[in-house]
């Protein structure tokens, strides 16, 4: 290149020096090639590296190396790669190549999902049990690989005797403790069980009446898990018990008890910054029309306080869910006295209380959950509804007295298990798994064999995913583990 400027040929000088082809492998690999898992050959009149593939490897070097005259990193920088492989393996290889400060401290974090904070920005982290890896922006975690798994089968991993027939079962995550779950047994007894080397193992014991489900939730650092008794205690009493988890001790110590009657389930939600219980009473002796309560906690007080009382019939089920910036609490309506024919209600949240929005001829348990931008919201009665913000589609399935649903999600797919309980004859009934296929909605694909039915957990670990289910009929719930294709 010529020019009749001097200072453009000088700055030729200096920054042209740069402009020429690199060897970058030479960089990093001494001259004699000795190298831990690389060594240096020559095929058909080509010099290159050859790597050991019994160990990834990461190389690396200063920019400063091959940029010798400017501080500055180009705007445009291209890589040739030659590859050579001897053998094609059956599966994809995949590099990363990044550019990164000098000095940068570079790290792959496994395990659970880290912090992402300009702190770990560009660290990379290994999430173990969806075998993906993602690199922190400063904000957030990008994912730069991801194994697509399928559900492919499911089998029978672990049974899970128990204090008695279990009438629900609640999984949670107690941050750097551990994974528990909660079972409602029918006697006066309820477990908590640890997630212990792969298996649920006996961790604490809690006096219960007849209990019919546990709800965990939180409030800033507080941890609680509320059961709902359907019947007295020793004394007469009926209550509801609010335990709350002792940091020092490791354990739920009680909190707080609220007199219920014959209460069915708790729903615990929070609305702009407030929190609230919902209760869903059944009946009083013989009355099933009488009122379930929401209780909204008092932070000064630390306690949860009566704010609204809501007319039931046999009150079965509470759930809680939002549609952009609306609130909405459905409870199921099982019986009036007479007859099961009645309405269940949905609620709104309008100006601090929950006003009346729609009814629907359904009953028993409530599930609502998200399939990309659509809400489906499903009742048990074989009534299948998809709720988007202004109207309802009906679907119709058939059921052997069905209890419960689960939703859960496997790497792209959605899927629905219900919990079958009996089919006029006998308890031994298959529950089914349904997977989501657009168009043609849900549809069956795993038939599980199943005695007494009455609660479905999905739940995941770092080894895999998992559901329990529990029975109503035999002290015996059975963790099964998805596995993939």
């Amino acid at each position: 290149m010529q020019s009749d400027n001097p200072g453009m040929t000088h700055l030729w000088d200096v920054f042209g020096t740069d402009l020429r082809p690199l060897d970058i492998l030479s960089e990093v690999v001494p001259s004699n090639g000795r190298t831990t898992g690389i060594r240096i050959i020559q095929t058909q009149g080509a010099r290159g590296f050859q790597f050991s593939a019994s160990t990834p490897h990461t190389l690396s070097f200063p920019a400063s190396r091959i940029f010798l005259h400017c501080d500055l990193f180009p705007e445009e920088f291209s890589i040739v790669v030659t590859l050579k492989v001897m053998k094609l393996p059956p599966k994809k290889n995949e590099y990363i190549f990044t550019v990164m400060e000098e000095q940068t401290d570079m790290k792959v974090t496994l395990g659970s999902r880290p912090h992402c904070t300009k702190m770990e920005s560009a660290q990379f982290w290994f999430d173990v049990s969806k075998k993906g890896l993602y690199l922190c922006d400063g904000n957030e975690w990008i994912p730069m690989i991801e194994a697509k798994e399928k559900l492919d089968y499911v089998e029978e991993y672990q049974n899970l005797v128990t204090n008695s027939e279990t009438m629900g079962i609640e999984v949670f995550i107690i941050p750097k403790v551990g994974l528990f779950a909660a079972a409602a047994n029918r006697l006066t007894s309820s477990a908590i069980y640890k997630w212990t080397d792969g298996k649920f193992i006996s961790y604490q014991n809690i006096p219960t009446h007849q209990a019919q489900s546990w709800r965990y939730f939180t409030i800033g650092k507080k941890i609680f898990l509320a059961v709902a008794n359907l019947e007295q205690n020793g004394k007469g009493q009926e209550f509801s018990v609010i335990y709350k988890w002792s940091h020092r001790k490791l354990k739920f110590i009680t909190y707080q008890r609220i007199s219920t009657h014959s209460a069915r389930d708790w729903e615990a939600f929070e609305i702009e910054g407030e929190f609230f219980l919902a209760v869903a009473n059944h009946r009083e002796g013989d009355n099933h029309n009488i009122n379930s309560v929401i209780y909204k906690w008092n932070p000064r007080t630390g306690l949860f306080e009566a704010n609204q009382t809501i007319a039931t019939s046999g009150a079965y089920d509470w759930e809680f869910f939002t549609v952009g910036p609306y609130s909405f609490l459905v409870v199921a309506n099982t019986f009036n006295g007479t007859s099961t024919k009645v309405y269940s209600h949905m609620y709104v949240w309008l100006i601090g209380s929950f006003q009346l929005f729609q009814s629907f001829l359904v009953r028993k348990h409530w599930e609502v959950f998200y399939v990309g931008d659509r809400i489906f919201l499903l009742n048990i009665t074989s009534h299948f509804k998809l709720f988007p913000p202004v109207h309802l589609h009906f679907y119709t399935w058939l059921f052997c007295s069905a209890l419960d649903w689960e939703f859960f999600s496997f790497g792209e797919d959605y899927f629905l298990v219900v919990a079958n309980s009996f089919d006029g004859d006998s308890f031994f009934v298959n529950s089914i798994i349904y997977r989501w296929q657009g168009y043609e909605g849900f549809v069956a694909v795993h038939s599980l064999p199943t005695f007494g039915c009455r609660d479905w957990e999905a739940f995941n670990t770092t080894t895999g995913s998992y559901l329990m289910y529990s029975s109503a009929k035999e002290p015996l719930s059975k963790v099964l583990r998805l596995k993939t294709v």
